[in-house]
C-alpha cells in the first residue's frame, strides 16, 4: 500500500517505491497538497511529483532512473548546423529566467504524442514558481526575432539539475535551449541532469538509465555543493560544440 503523507510526515525511503509488478513502478507516496518546502525535500532525496488534475499529489522515485550526462549529449550533424546558425545570426537569442511562468504555461499547453491533458496543473505552476522566486527553479528560453519559440524549465540544487519539461514552437527550438544548458553545465563541471523517466526523445539526445541506487548516491553528494550562477546566453553553445573525448567502456 502506498503511504499517505500528512503535511509534516517525512518521505519513506525511496527503496520502498512500488516495483515493476505493481502497475505503477516507482510510486512512493501520496499527499493532499503540493508545498514548496515539500518539493525541496523531495528533490534532495531523488523524489518528484507527477499527477493529473483530480488526483492526489503522487510522489515517484523510479528504478532505473533516466539521466543525461552533459558530456554524453548527442549533437547530430543537422543540430550542429542549427547551433552554428544560432550563434551566427543576431535574430536568435537564449534568455535565462526571462519568463519562467510563460515557459511553464507553454510546456503545459503544447500537445504531445500519446498524452491527453497535462500533468503541469495550476498547483504545479504555483509551487515551481515559488521555487523560481527562491532562485531554485530556472527557465532556459529560445527566442527568434523577438518571440519565444521554445524552451525548458527545471530545478537546481547545488551541482545537480533536474529537468522538468520542454516545448518547441519552431523546429529544434527546445533542443537549442537544451544545448545551451548543456554548455553552461559543462562549463561549471556539472556531471548529471535528472530526466526522471525514459523517453525515446531523451534517449536520442544521449539520455540513459542508471540504477536508482547509483542516482541517489550521486545526488547526495551533488545537492550539498555550492550553487552555480544562472546567467548565460547563446554563447554557452560554444562549449556544447566543443568535441568531447569520452572514456572507453
Amino acid at each position: 500500500m502506498v503511504p499517505w503523507l500528512a503535511s509534516d510526515d517525512p518521505f519513506p525511503p525511496v527503496e520502498r517505491a512500488l516495483g515493476e509488478a505493481s502497475g505503477a513502478p516507482g510510486l512512493l507516496a501520496a499527499s493532499a497538497e503540493l508545498q514548496s518546502n515539500r518539493l525541496v525535500d523531495a528533490y534532495q532525496h531523488g523524489i518528484f511529483p507527477w499527477y493529473s488534475d483530480g488526483q492526489p499529489v503522487l510522489w515517484w522515485s523510479p528504478d532505473p532512473r533516466m539521466v543525461l550526462i552533459p558530456d554524453e549529449f548527442k549533437v547530430s550533424d543537422s543540430l550542429r548546423k542549427t547551433l552554428r546558425r544560432v550563434l551566427r545570426e543576431p535574430t536568435w537569442e537564449i534568455r535565462v529566467d526571462h519568463d519562467f511562468a510563460g515557459v511553464m504555461r507553454a510546456c503545459a499547453q503544447t500537445p504531445r504524442e500519446g498524452q491527453r491533458g497535462t500533468w503541469i496543473t495550476a498547483d504545479i505552476v504555483e509551487a515551481y514558481s515559488s521555487l523560481h522566486r527562491e532562485g531554485r527553479a530556472h527557465s532556459i528560453e529560445t527566442w527568434f526575432e523577438g518571440k519565444r519559440v521554445g524552451g525548458l524549465y527545471g530545478v537546481s540544487f547545488g551541482r545537480m539539475f533536474f529537468g522538468e519539461s520542454m516545448f518547441a514552437h519552431r523546429t529544434d527550438a527546445s533542443k537549442i535551449a537544451l544545448a545551451a544548458l548543456i554548455g553552461h553545465l559543462r562549463h561549471h563541471k556539472i556531471e548529471m541532469i535528472d530526466c526522471q523517466q525514459n523517453t525515446s526523445h531523451l534517449a536520442s539526445l544521449g539520455g540513459r538509465e542508471i540504477p536508482r541506487k547509483a542516482f541517489v548516491r550521486h545526488l547526495c553528494g551533488a545537492v550539498g555543493e555550492p550553487p552555480i550562477p544562472w546567467q548565460f546566453d547563446k554563447y554557452a553553445l560554444l562549449e556544447t560544440l566543443q568535441p568531447r573525448v569520452l572514456p572507453s567502456t
